[in-house]
């Protein structure tokens, strides 16, 4: 038979436990707040560039899926590695009469990345910069027409644009290598976030950020930030010459399309300068510092992450190296072809090292390779890059690579071959990361001898180890920044407050050259009217003598 009181202990205990549920759940929950979506489920289009700069913006879209978010990706019917149908995202295909140039097509690439090496074995002669700047133009200007020709489908498809207006999207996330984004989100008047570093005529920072080319090296000069006069000089010329360049074969055609489908008053660089956030794939421990923006934040390695379990046949091979370790060599995604006398080099310098080699190639080679090395079209660059038993990284000096490098301490040998790739390198370099070697004049003794060095120097793999210290060092990974970011564009449907007012100033205002005019005509004024002074008292001070005289 219960008490009143045991009646009352029971009903205490229920409540109690009930209340212990509560607190274990509210917990729980706490715990994998990090996990849950922090904005409501969005609807988002993306617009990427294929080749290896999918790749990164692959990785930002699966983070989105998996908070909740919806993703509609717009691809071109001839894209190279962004599929119609997937999983992850739905889509819309625009026809495209060709590939997009330089991003779409491989042969094309590696067609120039031939045409390139053999100009450069000539060295660094006048005759060499003409040759290899036309080079650069006619690619530069093919792979435009073919991206102004699809832009042009695009805004043509009426159908299209009124399906893409009906979506209702909230967000659109763009790499602005190529603006058929920009273009978009002007047109479907949402906000926009870039996932950037380069655009077509350069580094993403000259385009929003004070950058003086006092200390901050452009792009293809393969400088650092600690310049000679010489160097600073060679820095300056290139810059004007850039903005030329860009003023006179890249603005224009894309302006008239602005012009067209946007109206008056819209330009490219008032669409480049109208995003809402700027998620740089930059990292300081890699790039030289410089002035950055509030709309500015730096995502560098977002990509990288712990190294996953190579496939079954990998890892056997891998762990069969033994106490001398395993060298990864890969050139990336878009170079499948080399100079076969390049290709021979390599593979006699591979066969040489004590070391196992695993060479990611998607070509053919032209001979054999040593009993040491594995040639394979594809392998998990992160998971081999992780692995304990990888003790060196040969790499064209593509981004991606060498973030992964530097997240798992991994020392670099470069052999650059065409773009930002020289210039990424100097930064590893330049910290004691990487040693580079000129492709050009690659023989098997220089290659062997260059590998040894990065193989049996530990000063190389403990400042990458330091390197890699330094980027782990965070309140949170790069990709979850790029989230928190992203979500707190859609929360505010935009971030106009961090917009610089310094994006809306003619070049000569922005530098205050109308102040410095104005110093300039106030300071001859006064000097004009110092002598003018001085001359009517000299007159007068010999008059006054004159007078006394007589």
């Amino acid at each position: 038979m219960e008490t009143p009181g045991g009646r009352e202990m029971g009903m205490d205990g229920g409540r109690w436990r009930r209340r212990r549920s509560l607190m274990v759940l509210a917990v729980a929950l706490g715990s994998l707040g990090p996990l849950l979506p922090l904005a409501e489920a969005s609807n988002i289009l993306v617009v990427p560039v294929d080749g290896s700069h999918w790749i990164n913006m692959k990785v930002l879209m699966e983070a989105l899926r998996a908070r909740g978010h919806q993703l509609t990706v717009l691809r071109s019917s001839t894209s190279w590695y962004i599929k119609e149908k997937s999983d992850m995202y739905h889509s819309f295909t625009v026809h495209s009469d060709s590939k997009l140039g330089v991003m779409e097509n491989h042969e094309v690439i590696s067609r120039f990345v031939v045409r390139n090496l053999e100009i450069r074995k000539h060295g660094r002669t006048p005759l060499s910069f003409l040759r290899l700047t036309q080079a650069i133009t006619d690619m530069v200007a093919d792979t435009h027409s073919h991206v102004q020709a699809f832009i042009s489908n695009i805004f043509e498809d009426l159908e299209l644009l009124r399906r893409l207006e009906k979506a209702g999207f909230d967000l659109l996330l763009t790499d602005p290598l190529l603006p058929t984004g920009l273009m978009l989100a002007h047109r479907l008047k949402l906000p926009m976030v870039y996932n950037v570093r380069w655009f077509t005529v350069g580094d993403g920072h000259y385009f929003i950020a004070p950058s003086p080319i006092s200390y901050v090296p452009l792009v293809s000069t393969s400088l650092t930030d600690r310049m000679s006069y010489r160097q600073r000089l060679r820095n300056a010329i290139q810059y004007f010459t850039g903005i030329l360049l860009a003023q006179h074969m890249v603005h224009p055609s894309y302006d008239q399309l602005c012009h067209k489908y946007l109206g008056p008053g819209v330009d490219l660089t008032s669409l480049v300068h109208s995003a809402d956030l700027w998620l740089m794939r930059v990292d300081f421990v890699f790039e030289f510092p410089r002035p950055s923006m509030p709309n500015m934040v730096y995502v560098g390695g977002f990509q990288c992450r712990p190294a996953k379990p190579l496939p079954r046949d990998l890892e056997d091979f891998v762990a069969g190296s033994g106490p001398h370790g395993v060298v990864f060599m890969s050139l990336g995604t878009l170079v499948t072809d080399l100079p076969e006398h390049l290709l021979l080099n390599i593979a006699s310098a591979f066969a040489r090292l004590p070391q196992r080699v695993v060479w990611r190639f998607p070509g053919q080679l032209p001979g054999e390779v040593g009993n040491n090395t594995l040639v394979t079209p594809w392998v998990p660059q992160n998971d081999l890059l992780g692995h304990p038993k990888t003790v060196a990284f040969v790499s064209h000096g593509g981004t991606n690579g060498l973030y992964e490098a530097i997240y798992h301490g991994v020392p670099v040998l470069g052999i650059p071959l065409i773009f930002d790739q020289f210039d990424n390198l100097v930064r590893l370099e330049a910290r004691g990361a990487a040693r580079v070697v000129d492709v050009t004049h690659l023989e098997t003794p220089t290659f062997l001898e260059a590998l040894s060095d990065v193989l049996q120097n530990s000063s190389y793999r403990e400042n990458m180890r330091h390197l890699s210290e330094l980027h782990r060092d965070q309140p949170e990974t790069p990709l979850d920044r790029a989230m928190f970011w992203i979500e707190f564009v859609l929360r505010h449907k935009g971030a106009p407050h961090l917009r610089s007012a310094s994006l809306d100033l003619p070049w000569a205002v922005y530098h205050s050259l109308d102040i410095l005019a104005t110093f300039f005509l106030t300071a001859c004024l006064l000097l004009l009217l110092t002598a003018l002074a001085l001359r009517l008292l000299v007159r007068s001070c010999c008059r006054a003598r004159k007078e006394k005289a007589e």
